[in-house]
């Protein structure tokens, strides 16, 4: 008998699955196995939760992505919606494993690099964007990246 976990659970469970990666990036961000669940183990479990989720989504009449109208139909459906929220689960643990490497690269201090973290984790695209400004500001003030090809690579 195949298991099939509700939307809820789904949502529960992928939360739990990257909290610990959070902690671990905050408390042992220079541990190989941190950088291996961020990176590459717990994105991929959740980009494969990811893909189940929406292929086993009912199909609603009217959604996609092209409108406001069409995503809010599309999201009516919890399994969906639970997608939906794993899909910023994924992405926004990468975003944070790459400004822990990024940061070590470049040696900023990682206890300036948390906050960005935080922010990352609750709010996705403001802690990526303080990080982008603490960069900015670290690059032009002591001069830690010569130019921004270097930065990025």
């Amino acid at each position: 008998m195949p298991i099939d976990f509700t939307a809820s659970q789904v949502f529960s469970l992928c939360g739990a699955l990257v909290l610990p990666c959070w902690l671990l990036l905050v408390f042992l961000p220079r541990w190989k196995v941190t950088q291996r669940l961020v990176t590459f183990v717990v994105p991929l479990v959740i980009a494969v939760v990811y893909v189940w989720m929406l292929a086993t989504a009912p199909r609603v009449a009217g959604a996609g992505f092209n409108s406001i109208p069409q995503v809010r139909a599309l999201f009516s459906v919890d399994r969906a919606l639970a997608a939906g929220w794993v899909h910023y689960l994924a992405f926004d643990l990468f975003i944070g494993g790459w400004q822990v490497r990024d940061a070590r690269r470049l040696a900023i201090n990682h206890w300036l690099v948390v906050p960005c973290l935080a922010l990352t984790f609750l709010f996705g695209p403001i802690g990526l964007a303080l990080y982008l400004l603490l960069r900015l500001i670290l690059r032009k003030r002591f001069g830690i990246a010569s130019d921004e090809a270097e930065v990025l690579a």
